[in-house]
């Protein structure tokens, strides 16, 4: 089994690829190969909206046309047996880089019949995971959860299942006072960070194990699509 995951943070080391790192690191512990990669390594486009992966009898049906440093990624992707999503939240949504892989990753297999059916060629979990400086109650008030909600079930329709961790008041920066942030407590966020974040870490650790047990519960379960 192979689980990817895939880091739609420009920072390597911080909340996302930590958390995305231990979701990795549980499914390596229950027997899968593991890989993490880093989208802002990347140069390139969302769909450009070239219909090539619509037509039946081209040579790209269900497949992106589009050739640039993506491609291989995407290609790669489609023999994965889980995929993990990580994202850290801006202006209430997944980053532009996030949000322009997953049109490519995602609009390849979607078919524009009644049902919006998928050619994605088999069922396998695929996993959110969002990291935000704002607390829980604000991320309920600002709409954030409806936006992403809509999201994971679109996916999940196309793949197979979909779940998600919401990782909330992340410590952002190594020291506050270089900034003009009043609306957080630095040592509030430290508290957290030490307390909480340790949780966060072990939930997406769980996560992590639990998709090679859903991976392969799908894998069995499942019927080819044909292309």
């Amino acid at each position: 089994m192979k689980i990817i995951a895939i880091n739609g943070s420009p920072r390597k080391n911080a909340n996302t690829a930590t958390l995305l790192k231990k979701a990795l690191e549980g499914a390596k512990q229950h027997g899968a190969k593991t890989e993490l990669v880093h989208l802002y390594d990347f140069a390139y486009q969302g769909c450009i909206s070239c219909f090539s992966c619509k037509l039946p009898k081209g040579k790209s049906y269900g497949k992106c046309a589009h050739k640039d440093a993506l491609k291989p990624l995407l290609e790669k992707l489609h023999d994965a047996d889980a995929i993990l999503l990580g994202s850290p939240i801006y202006f209430g949504n997944i980053t532009g880089m996030m949000r322009s892989f997953i049109e490519r990753l995602a609009f390849q297999y979607t078919v524009y019949d009644v049902h919006y059916s998928s050619l994605f060629p088999r069922k396998i979990p695929i996993g959110f995971i969002y990291t935000m400086n704002l607390d829980e109650k604000r991320m309920q008030e600002w709409g954030y959860v409806e936006t992403l909600k809509g999201l994971e079930k679109r996916l999940g329709s196309i793949f197979g299942s979909s779940e998600a961790l919401y990782v909330t008041d992340t410590y952002q920066f190594k020291d506050y006072s270089k900034y003009k942030i009043t609306a957080f407590s630095e040592p509030l966020k430290a508290k957290r960070r030490k307390e909480v974040f340790p949780i966060d870490c072990e939930k997406a650790y769980d996560m992590g194990a639990r998709f090679v047990t859903i991976g392969a519960f799908l894998a069995s379960n499942s019927e080819s699509v044909p292309h």
